[in-house]
């Protein structure tokens, strides 16, 4: 077979998403046909591109070598098509971005920025009628019910487990995965301004009879700041998987894994063309790849919690 840029988007696709199930149906193909394909390349190269873990998958040190190459060939060709691309593509397009989660924004910019040097930003709120966002990263739950339209595209960029920060010094703080039943009695403190579902979230656990918590309170800070307050014994929180350690604070997954977060990317069709999606979209997912590689706790949940098959 010859080399063609669509396997080097499968490869990026799967390097992105970190698994070969979730990169088909990110490229809207098959699990089967993908691995067929990326087997293919595999055998075309003479070598790995990726080592299969219990987890997904992650790049070889060839296969790292193969997506540095294979990214700088589509961003080359991505630019090559820019004179005659809608006006999303078009260098001197200011991109208005609605941020909605600020923990993963400033690293999937960064990344968009080094892929296409020309990309220009500017913040907007998500609701202005008199500057609609030509993008928006959020963070929502797998069942929020946000899906595509006509006129705005969306994407998942990562799906991780919601975990509990409690206290260092909790009576639970010894316990791997705390049961959410054992926290109902908490006073639960909501961050409002870093964009999380959080309190959509507590209401799917009280539904599902999880628990009900005794005590909620939405304050009008960001994630960090609501961590200090759980560091100093105020309550406890609900914070991403991937969320960094912080002093005074005790990250623990939830027992059964009962809630997840899903980070996912909009951006209006008329302005945003497939190739700069495709684009915002890798930089995103290496974005949040950089923030589960600084949680400790997530690696050892995932640690207990994918296990290799047995041969």
């Amino acid at each position: 077979m010859d080399l063609e840029l669509r396997h080097l988007r499968v490869l990026c696709a799967i390097a992105d998403s970190g698994s070969v199930g979730r990169a088909a149906a990110a490229i809207g193909a098959s699990q089967p046909a993908t691995s067929t394909q990326l087997r293919r390349i595999e055998r075309y190269l003479g070598a790995a591109v990726f080592d299969r873990t219990a987890a997904g998958v992650v790049p070889t040190t060839f296969g790292a070598e193969v997506l540095a190459a294979a990214r700088e060939v589509l961003a080359r060709v991505d630019r090559l098509g820019q004179a005659a691309a809608p006006d999303g593509e078009r260098p001197h397009r200011e991109l208005r971005l609605a941020a909605g989660c600020p923990a993963l924004t400033p690293g999937t910019l960064a990344r968009a920025r080094q892929l296409r040097p020309e990309l220009r930003f500017a913040l907007t709120p998500p609701d202005d009628p008199e500057r609609p966002f030509d993008l928006a990263l959020l963070l929502d739950h797998p069942g929020s019910g946000l899906h595509a339209t006509p006129a705005l595209a969306a994407r998942a960029v990562a799906t991780e487990p919601v975990f509990v920060a409690l206290p260092a010094a909790h009576p639970l703080r010894h316990h791997a995965e705390p049961a959410l039943a054992d926290l109902a009695g908490e006073r639960w403190l909501l961050p409002t301004a870093d964009g999380g579902p959080w309190a959509g979230l507590l209401r799917t656990a009280g539904e599902a009879g999880a628990f009900t918590p005794a005590e909620v309170r939405e304050l009008p800070y960001g994630r960090r700041e609501v961590l200090d307050l759980v560091a100093a014994g105020l309550g406890a929180a609900l914070v991403p998987g991937s969320t960094a350690p912080v002093p005074g604070v005790a990250v623990k997954p939830l027992l059964g894994t009962p809630l997840w977060l899903r980070y996912v990317l909009l951006w209006r069709r008329a302005t945003v063309g497939p190739q700069l999606a495709d684009t915002l979209l890798g930089a995103a997912a290496a974005a949040h790849r950089e923030l589960a590689a600084e949680a400790p706790h997530l690696h050892s949940w995932a640690a207990r919690t994918f296990r290799p098959p047995r041969t």
